[in-house]
């Protein structure tokens, strides 16, 4: 058991875009959230314990909304998210109130995985194949000379919404399938002429061409990761948060892309044609709501 890989899902966002906690927002059939389908397809797939990190005010509300049902396939813990969570020496700049980034998240859980682990947004719909696809890989991957890590790249169109414009993380793998390169392109939709552009600065960047993997941060690590984070949270709080220091944050795409240009690590890009979908806008709801019940017969009815 101890050897089986974990999941971890970051869920201490703020979803300011949505207005409110969609991460247990109800949008299923039945009453189900977004993240009870990850929870069972990431159970079908082989996951066996779930760590969730939260705000610890959220703790109540998420263990009546999700801890309670995840109980029933998965060993829950949680780990907390908070300001003052930090390596020995660091403090938050004064006035800071937005969390300090995906990447903090993960190292707050850091105490607690001592296995490969997958790590997850929680309002996203990442679909059975991706979980799947990450299991097999965690299950195997041993790090060697190299950090063996990997992530699972989404084709562009499969990420997008019809009520506005998303961000995303465009993925170039080079020969052998390994990350070489995430850009992150702000401000990507379909165009009138049925392309996707995204935009650069306010004005046109250019086309994404259809099949570009994209991040959708679900990645995997082995142990070290989580070592590795402690150094690199040192690095953001004295190179680039004092630059803004109320809203500057650390993300794992860059701390994976710091330990690929130092040679430590790669990230072997693993490929899903699953759709993605969550609630990035509050006009998405009716979409996704439509898209899950499409999905009825693949779950239980009480999940």
């Amino acid at each position: 058991m101890k050897n089986i890989p974990a999941l971890v899902v970051m869920a201490a966002g703020m979803g300011s875009r949505y207005g409110g906690l969609k991460q247990i927002d109800p949008l299923g059939p039945n009453g189900q959230i977004i993240l009870d389908y990850s929870i069972y397809d990431a159970y079908r797939a082989g996951f066996s314990r779930v760590i969730f990190i939260i705000k610890p005010e959220l703790t109540e509300a998420f263990e009546q909304s999700v801890g309670q049902k995840a109980r029933r396939y998965m060993q829950v813990e949680y780990a907390y998210q908070t300001l003052d969570n930090l390596p020995d020496g660091l403090t938050a700049p004064s006035g800071r109130v937005k969390p300090l980034g995906t990447g903090h998240a993960v190292w707050c859980a850091g105490g607690q995985l001592d296995v490969p682990f997958a790590v997850i947004n929680a309002d996203d719909f990442y679909g059975a194949d991706a979980f799947q696809k990450m299991f097999d890989f965690l299950s195997c991957t041993v790090d060697d000379d190299k950090y063996r890590y990997c992530m699972v790249g989404y084709q562009v169109e499969n990420t997008l919404t019809d009520n506005g414009s998303v961000s995303r993380g465009v993925c170039t793998a080079d020969a052998q399938g390994y990350l070489s390169s995430i850009v992150e392109r702000t401000a990507i939709a379909r165009q009138a002429d049925g392309r996707i552009h995204f935009e650069e600065n306010g004005v046109d960047g250019g086309m994404i061409p259809e099949g570009t993997p994209v991040s959708m941060n679900l990645w995997g690590f082995t142990p070290s990761f989580c070592s590795e984070l402690t150094g690199m949270l040192r690095s953001f709080f004295s190179e680039t948060l004092p630059k803004n220091p109320e809203k500057a944050e650390f993300y794992l795409p860059s701390a994976v892309d710091a330990l690929i240009v130092q040679g430590k690590a790669t990230a072997r890009l693993l490929t899903t044609s699953a759709r993605w979908f969550g609630v990035t806008y509050q006009a998405d709801k009716p979409t996704v709501q439509a898209a899950l019940a499409a999905l009825s017969d693949q779950y239980p009815a009480d999940l």
